[in-house]
């Protein structure tokens, strides 16, 4: 089946050997049927939610997970495009972008007259582990990057991001949906092809959970949006701008927790990815790949990062919370990384060692 979405991408939806979805995403009118030929393997079963009572945190438990792909070499990677020889987990000879259900997810479809039960202390019952987890493939190139694809590839991505926030939103059993991207073996990554992840949660994050809380209270104080005001203070000092355009803006945060941390920000907040606007969506590949590629400017080396996705949950905080991309990269100098300290992976209290106005200085400096 062929969709049409934005930007002139198409979407075309198929499956896999063992019943999982794939699904390309294309800027020309290509055919998708190649049939995946690798024998069917049960897929695991799923695993649980626990309640941590000492914080009132949901924590995953999937042993299933503990022999998943690690570190395979290129010859064997799962993420490149099928060959004669080696078959993997995209059938075709070659693809755009691709986005298919993680064959090892934390989280995945409970089944019907699945909910959350309400926390009570220790008497907490463990509910199975609700929720999607899906690999997002930016490129068959092996050897790319996000910074290094072009424009229009970019666009792809961000047409693939927003098609599956608006179709998982709408799952009865999810609460919040986090695109997310882990690059480097220095941030754990498993695999080294240029790919990322989406997790569909069916509860609120402690991370978000912390951040509506705030946003509802700056609203309720102010009658004003909190990253909207963020945004002001920002355009207002200018030092810490690292890039802009007619619908984005990029900068170093005031109190920034890494020696290099960029948040992106559309200009006129929407609360879901899946509500930008036809000039935010065109906007956003080039000043994505300006910032990625000014942080691999800053040493001349590819930086490891985590980019994480934030937006407001699926059925509530849209009056308050409003999306941004936000980029940190743990490498402090070339050679040396940020472990977090006892300090901050005990008690997340962060110590930044570097002032973000000369953060933003480094990113600014890198001739692109």
């Amino acid at each position: 089946m062929k969709q049409q979405l934005p930007g002139g991408v198409i979407r075309q939806n198929r499956k896999l050997a063992d019943g999982r979805d794939i699904f390309y995403y294309d800027s020309s009118d290509v055919s998708r049927d190649v049939v995946d030929t690798r024998d069917e393997v049960a897929q695991p079963g799923i695993g649980h939610l626990r309640l941590d009572v000492l914080v009132n945190e949901w924590v995953a438990v999937a042993s299933h997970r503990q022999h998943r792909v690690f570190l395979p070499p290129k010859q064997l990677c799962p993420l490149c495009a099928s060959t004669k020889d080696k078959k993997t987990e995209i059938p075709d000879s070659d693809y755009e972008v691709v986005v298919f259900t993680n064959r090892a997810p934390a989280l995945t479809n409970p089944g019907e007259n699945w909910s959350l039960p309400q926390l009570d202390g220790l008497d907490t019952p463990n509910p199975d582990a609700a929720g999607a987890c899906e690999v997002v493939c930016y490129t068959s190139d092996h050897e790319s990057s996000f910074a290094k694809l072009s424009v229009k590839q970019i666009r792809a991505v961000l047409e693939a991001w927003k098609d599956r926030d608006k179709f998982l939103s709408i799952l009865p059993y999810i609460e919040h949906v986090f695109p997310f991207e882990n690059r480097g073996e220095e941030v754990g990554v498993t695999i080294s092809h240029p790919h990322g992840q989406i997790y569909a949660y069916s509860f609120i994050p402690p991370r978000v959970e912390k951040m509506l809380s705030v946003a509802q209270e700056h609203l309720k104080k102010t009658g004003r949006v909190l990253l909207d005001d963020v945004i002001k203070r920002e355009i207002k000092d200018e030092r810490r701008i690292v890039a802009k355009n007619s619908e984005w803006i990029a900068y170093v945060p005031y109190a920034a927790r890494y020696p290099f941390e960029i948040h992106l920000t559309p200009l006129r907040g929407v609360a879901h990815m899946s509500q930008l606007d036809e000039k935010q969506s065109e906007s956003f590949a080039p000043i994505a790949k300006e910032v990625l590629s000014r942080l691999d400017g800053v040493f001349g080396i590819e930086m490891a990062y985590i980019a994480s996705w934030y937006q407001s949950p699926v059925n509530i905080g849209q009056d308050c919370m409003r999306l941004n991309w936000q980029i940190v990269s743990v490498r402090r100098q070339p050679g040396k990384l940020k472990y977090l300290s006892g300090s901050e992976s005990g008690m997340g209290a962060f110590i930044m060692d570097l002032d973000p106005e000369q953060s933003a200085d480094q990113l600014r400096a890198v001739k692109l």
